[in-house]
């Protein structure tokens, strides 16, 4: 018998979250659609790898890293092993409630979006460190200048896809660059990203928070590159594509 596809992948990329990574794939878990979930230990260092080999869930694959390469590398490795249709990234602390990707892949079930982000800037989310706010803003502007898409907000962890296209973008991210890397390929290639509210219970340094200005600039610098650089994107078949408008989004 035939296995049946899964409607959602879910990868969660992890470093040193111990504290919050049972809560997080349990929280996962009860989300009531059908999902394969894809854990990628970073190189933990503060016992988040051995509780994830205590996993005996066939329904949680979870893949390590010997040391730590960072959040791109993470999804990066996972990325081959997504059977769902539709592929959502998940971090591994509590920021985010994953009862959203129930509203996040209704435009996608319905044929109207190829990729939707979430937005936390709006009235009834929590609110992070002022100076995040201010830097995600400047993230999303710059995405309006460089790549014409409108969006509130870029660095947004929650960013669903339809898997094949994900597969597509010939991802070379390491870190954080992630989020402006896959926003500026989806952008180039004439995807339109919706966008729809989603609810974020923000965490302090001392609970674990580790995205830093550094970061921002290191995003800013990617929306640049890839607003210029060639990049290989594969289109059906396995055509390699180089060249800006070569590749059409489906009808």
């Amino acid at each position: 018998m035939v296995e049946k596809r899964p409607l959602l992948t879910v990868i969660i990329p992890v470093f040193n979250e111990r504290s919050t990574i049972r809560e997080i794939i349990s929280r996962v878990q009860a989300v009531p659609i059908s999902k394969q979930i894809i854990v990628v230990d970073d190189g933990s260092t503060d016992g988040t790898t051995e509780l994830l080999r205590e996993i005996s869930d066939s329904s949680v694959k979870v893949l390590f890293h010997a040391d730590n390469r960072g959040k791109g590398a993470a999804i990066r490795t996972a990325l081959p092993h997504a059977e769902g249709k539709v592929t959502v990234i998940q971090d591994g602390d509590l920021e985010y409630d994953p009862m959203d990707f129930l509203k996040l892949i209704q435009p996608i079930l319905r044929g109207e979006a190829d990729v939707v982000y979430g937005s936390r800037w709006h009235k009834g989310a929590g609110v992070s460190y002022k100076r995040y706010l201010l830097g995600g803003r400047l993230l999303s502007a710059i995405v309006g200048i460089l790549y014409g898409g409108r969006i509130d907000d870029e660095p947004v962890c929650y960013k669903m896809f339809r898997t094949e296209i994900l597969k597509r973008l010939d991802l070379k991210c390491k870190g954080f660059d992630f989020c402006p890397e896959v926003t500026a390929k989806v952008l180039r290639l004439g995807y339109k990203i919706h966008q729809l509210p989603i609810r974020y219970m923000p965490r302090s340094f001392e609970e674990g928070k580790k995205i830093c200005w550094k970061d921002g600039l290191f995003g800013i610098w990617t929306l640049i590159k890839w607003r210029v650089m060639p990049f290989g994107a594969k289109g059906k078949g396995g055509k390699t594509v180089r060249r800006r408008g070569e590749l059409s989004p489906p009808p």
